[in-house]
């Protein structure tokens, strides 16, 4: 269903750091072709290959990009939620998108057409210089999830991803998993096996797993298991 976006949706959409530095009137002018699409779990937003016509900001849920291989299988690269965008620089290239995106619950998201976006870059610099500031915030948070698939242990990053689910404070804390857990081990780079059994793991460190609700008794400890702290990890299974 497609709608225009709400208050509450261009709020969502004013903090992505594409448009966080434009000033007020530019903002306007960006956003005044967007339109908010209303998805339901397993729908298509956009398709491997299709043309990149537009790039998208998720307001409400969760969106999951993925890449087919050759080889017909699926290859989970992320999952977007609330205040994230999709495909913001290949849309500004006239290409293909390289992956597909679906939503993974009910979801809202607004849509921008690109060619929209690049008029305006190309009449106002000031446009052009907030898209290169987060194209280079992109660049780096992918590298920053290179690193955490190359460094971290499967129980550092499923212990990081709860830690990024949970209020602030110290707990403890019921929180509901926003996605199956075939998915949550597709999205951190193992296998749903091996995530039972990190989920066994980290008992010792106040987490337990009721089918999809993780009560957790002590960010804390969950930070230091997320960080790698071996000892930390130790005093949390002497005291469990």
């Amino acid at each position: 269903m497609t709608s225009s976006p709400t208050a509450s949706d261009l709020d969502v959409v004013r903090r992505i750091n594409v448009f966080r530095a434009v000033k007020p009137l530019d903002f306007e002018r960006l956003i005044a072709p967007a339109v908010t699409l209303t998805y339901k779990s397993q729908d298509t937003v956009f398709r491997q290959g299709d043309p990149a016509t537009s790039f998208f900001i998720v307001v409400e849920g969760w969106i999951k990009l993925y890449h087919i291989t050759a080889a017909g299988k699926e290859a989970v690269i992320y999952v977007f939620t609330k205040g994230d965008s999709i495909a913001q620089a290949v849309a500004f290239t006239g290409q293909a998108y390289p992956a597909a995106a679906e939503a993974v619950s009910d979801a809202r998201v607004v849509r921008i057409p690109a060619a929209h976006v690049i008029k305006c870059i190309r009449d106002t610099p000031d446009v052009a210089i907030a898209m290169i500031a987060s194209t280079s915030f992109h660049l780096h948070h992918l590298l920053e999830q290179v690193a955490q698939l190359k460094v971290q242990s499967a129980v550092q990053r499923v212990a990081q991803f709860l830690v990024s689910l949970c209020p602030t404070g110290k707990g403890p804390f019921a929180i509901a998993l926003p996605y199956d857990k075939v998915l949550i081990a597709g999205r951190l780079g193992i296998k749903p096996e091996s995530l039972s059994r990190v989920f066994a793991t980290l008992r010792t460190a106040g987490v337990e797993v009721h089918a999809l609700q993780v009560i957790v008794h002590d960010v804390g400890a969950l930070h230091r298991v997320a960080a790698g702290n071996r000892r930390s990890q130790r005093q949390s299974a002497a005291s469990a």
